[in-house]
């Protein structure tokens, strides 16, 4: 039994660049194998998901599920286009659904906008578009008895939440109860001051955890200090899901690999990958909540 609360987790992009059946299966597998707890699936890729065979997968082999999305610029929330508005909504809709039937209680990503570089900041009209499609998102996934994350994702690839202050501010004028705030290591590592006081500042409404290294390999490889980062999640109590996400070309679709500017290869072993970061999480993890029942 571990000596701490937390699901641990991995993103299915360690180990394929798709959800195609033969794909999800793999990911399954080899999740499992790693000895992971729960597989995050980008929805990316839905168009090619078979949710009924993902879904049974999954409880075959014991694992929880959550989804991530951003959404592409054809079909922005954040545009001050209604039309493009629109295809975001029913694409975000179309995503809590798929997230719900697979067994998932948690829709996550960058939900509020385009993945990709923009070239000006958000205006006033494409921010109250952001919180009316995400009420009405809430409003949904609260009669799925359903939780909603805020990625926090760096400057070039969104300008609408970078910062923890900016995901807790868009929080509070969506103004719903299950929508979370999602930390991420690899995007904190470029926009906050430190990994700690942003934990700090979000508090109980942490709700998801993204573990990822400052150049997104080897956990441990980089210069990230996870030690005050998983400190600070076992002194505010953390008790949810953390996942381990790292990206190679080597994986991940050329698509998506262009959208996250993953132009070399940091790896070519996912299993290899995974067994180390299932390791790395739970040493962290086991010292940082062993410090706080001292």
């Amino acid at each position: 039994m571990s000596d701490f609360p937390n699901q641990l987790g991995v993103h299915a992009l360690v180990w394929v660049g798709d959800t195609s059946p033969g794909s999800v299966a793999r990911a399954v597998h080899s999740t499992a194998a790693a000895g992971f707890d729960l597989l995050e699936l980008s929805l990316h890729d839905a168009v090619n998901l078979d949710v009924g065979a993902a879904r049974d997968a999954l409880v075959a082999a014991g694992l929880g599920v959550a989804c991530s999305r951003g959404l592409a610029f054809d079909a922005d929330v954040s545009s001050e286009d209604p039309a493009v508005v629109e295809r975001g909504a029913t694409l975000l809709q179309e995503s809590l659904r798929i997230t719900h039937e697979l067994g998932g209680t948690h829709l996550t990503g960058a939900l509020y906008s385009a993945l990709g570089k923009y070239g000006r900041p958000l205006g006033d009209a494409g921010r109250a578009n952001v919180v009316a499609v995400l009420r009405e998102l809430a409003k949904s996934a609260a009669d799925l008895d359903m939780t909603l994350g805020l990625e926090i994702c760096n400057r070039y690839e969104t300008n609408v939440v970078n910062t923890a202050h900016d995901a807790l501010r868009l929080a509070d004028d969506v103004g719903a109860d299950n929508v979370t705030i999602h930390l991420d290591t690899y995007h904190m590592n470029i926009e906050e001051d430190d990994l700690v006081a942003p934990v700090l500042a979000v508090g109980d409404r942490l709700g998801y955890v993204h573990i990822g290294e400052n150049h997104r390999g080897y956990l441990g490889s980089g210069h990230i200090d996870f030690a005050g980062f998983f400190a600070a999640l076992a002194q505010v109590d953390y008790r949810g899901p953390i996942t381990f996400e790292s990206f190679s070309s080597a994986v991940v679709s050329p698509g998506l690999s262009n959208d996250l500017a993953i132009w070399r290869n940091l790896w070519d072993d996912g299993a290899d990958l995974a067994r180390h970061a299932r390791a790395f999480l739970a040493a962290q993890l086991e010292a940082a909540w062993s410090a706080r029942s001292q």
